[in-house]
């Protein structure tokens, strides 16, 4: 698998230091375990953050100390921190996500919300929307941007907008900046794991008429 979406240096960040909503965790923790780069990356901020700790007796960061930190991480320093695990797999459902759903995206029960599109909700994520959704080929969905932060991670099929194109693996890492409208490009369904902060915000009458069918 080819991964060219990767997850934010602040989102790998909040989520090692556990700063993170339950639904957007879920899914960053899905995304680790399909790639090898970021899951990488989560690694050393762990293992800098474990080393900020050692090394800290104020509150306050000195810049001498971060940067005698950073020194012993390229001298290979992290082999003396303990990081914390972070589970892998290879399957089209992620370890973290199948134990809530199982694992085979084929036996879910879909919701219908309206032609061409399917969600299966997941339970007790806590603040904002978490969900699976499946969107038909060819579909688009209502030109939208967000209030806080939304992750989607791909798991079949492909879809394109205005920051590229996303394949299985790919996460969009997209904040209050973004306006965008993916477009379902593959021949067949798009299926994808969404976590929101807050409602979309959807910039034409049709998306904001129908927002409260969809629920986000």
């Amino acid at each position: 698998m080819t991964i060219n979406h990767h997850l934010d240096e602040a989102t790998l960040f909040s989520y090692v230091a556990g700063a993170m909503g339950q639904g957007l965790a879920l899914v960053v923790a899905s995304h680790l375990a399909i790639c090898d780069s970021c899951r990488q990356r989560a690694r050393e901020l762990e293992a800098i953050g474990g080393a900020l700790l050692e090394n800290i007796a104020l509150a306050a960061v000195s810049e001498n100390t971060l940067k005698s930190v950073l020194d012993r991480l390229d001298q290979g320093g992290t082999s003396e921190i303990a990081v914390r695990p972070l589970p892998v797999s290879g399957s089209e459902v992620p370890a973290p996500l199948a134990g809530y759903v199982g694992d085979s995206l084929d036996d879910l029960s879909w919701k219908k919300l309206v032609p061409g599109i399917w969600m299966h909700d997941l339970p007790n994520q806590g603040k904002g929307m978490t969900r699976l959704l499946r969107v038909t080929p060819g579909k688009a969905a209502s030109p939208h941007s967000h209030r806080g932060s939304e992750l989607t991670l791909l798991l079949r099929g492909s879809y394109s907008d205005e920051v590229g194109r996303f394949m299985p693996g790919d996460i969009a890492d997209l904040d209050d900046q973004i306006t965008h409208q993916p477009l379902v490009d593959s021949d067949h369904d798009c299926i994808c794991l969404i976590a929101t902060e807050y409602p979309l915000r959807y910039t034409t009458l049709f998306g904001k008429v129908t927002q409260p069918l969809f629920g986000f």
